[in-house]
């Protein structure tokens, strides 16, 4: 497993090993002992699958506030999207920044989204799914969102995208208040 850094502190991509012959590929996407080796050490306690019917599908920015903050650890099982992560702990030297990567099911590239992120993503082709695992359940009362267009994130998309009512309706940036606290 290759771990990166991102630059935002906590947020990582991750690239399981691939092991390949004329069937397809075995790849372990999840190790709880070669995680804690790299300084990793979560307790998922659920998984989530999404799919997307349509290209331009952008779902986000959500998160989960405390008491029920998530990590997340996402990854595409079949298509590809554009994944991306907003930093919104108050106090951190990259409050308001985002990272973004291309999530693919032929790359197997990995994001590891720390709790005190926004998180999203746009899809880049038909039939996109999207599974992830959580450090927390869902818990709809920390549930929430913050505007994908307003956070000067490049989403290398032209058009209007597909969006939820709830993330259509959600608040910008500028007028939100985040829950999260830096404890860097």
């Amino acid at each position: 497993m290759q771990v990166e850094e991102t630059g935002l502190p906590g947020l990582k991509v991750l690239t399981p090993a691939r092991f390949g012959d004329a069937r397809g590929f075995f790849s372990e996407s999840w190790n709880r002992r070669r995680m804690q080796e790299a300084g990793i050490d979560l307790d998922f306690v659920q998984d989530n699958h999404s799919l997307s019917r349509e290209p331009g599908t952008l779902r986000g920015l959500h998160f989960q506030a405390p008491p029920a903050a998530q990590d997340k650890l996402v990854r595409c099982g079949q298509g590809a999207l554009f994944d991306v992560a907003v930093d919104i702990r108050k106090g951190s030297p990259s409050y308001g920044e985002w990272f973004g990567i291309e999530l693919s099911a032929e790359n197997g590239k990995q994001l590891l989204v720390p709790k005190g992120f926004l998180h999203g993503f746009i899809t880049r082709v038909p039939d996109t799914e999207v599974v992830y695992k959580c450090t927390d359940y869902y818990a709809p009362d920390c549930d929430g969102a913050v505007a994908w267009d307003s956070c000067g994130i490049d989403w290398e998309f032209e058009g209007t995208p597909v969006l939820s009512g709830k993330d259509a309706a959600a608040p910008a940036l500028a007028d939100f208040a985040s829950p999260f606290v830096w404890e860097g």
